[in-house]
């Protein structure tokens, strides 16, 4: 049952990207994996990758260039098969319906901050401030949420500590950047939720010790 320290809803309503591949299989389950691209008001497009199961996938099913809303959970896991680990955030379907209606993109977070805030200055001048917010799931883990706040918002950011509790609107966005690494240049894609509004509240439950695979 969902409390209000682990609340972690999500609702995304955009254009399927592509079909539906095979992502991985738990407890006898198989996941399918595609990519959801939500229009910003700006036009930028965030492309998000959207985890679920194969049940629901039969009961609704996805194709390339579909309009779909997706209500689920955002997730989060170390992807150590390369070198080095990486975050990998997705968005765990729990209901696919056919999209009706203008492109959306809506969270609803509350967890505990599990890193110091970091406050600092675009090289435009503008204050962010980088936060790690960690949500308990129903059943003792937890996702590790990158998020971002900006102007005034972020200065508040700046003066959490580690342990507080948060609960937050945002969005879940995409971002490209290029890693260098040993000399070998690599386009990569994050992935971090843009703070609208937030709130402190009592933290209820500790940061779990590492961020834990999807599903």
């Amino acid at each position: 049952m969902q409390t209000l320290w682990n609340e972690n809803r999500a609702l995304l309503r955009g254009t399927a990207a592509a079909a539906p591949v095979w992502s991985h299989e738990t407890h006898g389950v198989v996941y399918e994996l595609f990519p959801l691209e939500v229009l910003r008001l700006s036009g930028w497009a965030d492309r998000i990758n959207v985890i679920a199961p194969r049940a629901l996938l039969e009961a609704c099913p996805v194709t390339e260039g579909m309009p779909l809303e997706v209500e689920g959970e955002v997730r989060s896991f170390n992807n150590k098969s390369g070198r080095g680990s990486r975050l990998v955030i997705t968005l765990h379907a729990r209901v696919l319906r056919p999209g009706n209606g203008p492109d959306e993109n809506r969270l609803v977070l509350a967890g505990v901050l599990c890193k110091p805030p970091v406050l600092r200055r675009t090289p435009l001048g503008r204050e962010i401030c980088d936060l790690m917010l960690a949500v308990n799931r129903r059943y003792g883990r937890a996702d590790y949420l990158p998020c971002i706040a900006w102007g005034a918002l972020a200065r508040c950011c700046g003066e959490l500590g580690v342990g507080d509790g948060l609960r937050l609107d945002g969005r879940l966005q995409s971002r490209e950047y290029t890693k260098v690494d040993q000399g070998m240049t690599e386009k990569r894609t994050a992935y971090e939720i843009s703070v609208m509004h937030l709130e402190p509240m009592p933290a209820q439950s500790p940061c779990a010790e590492a961020a834990n695979p999807v599903s």
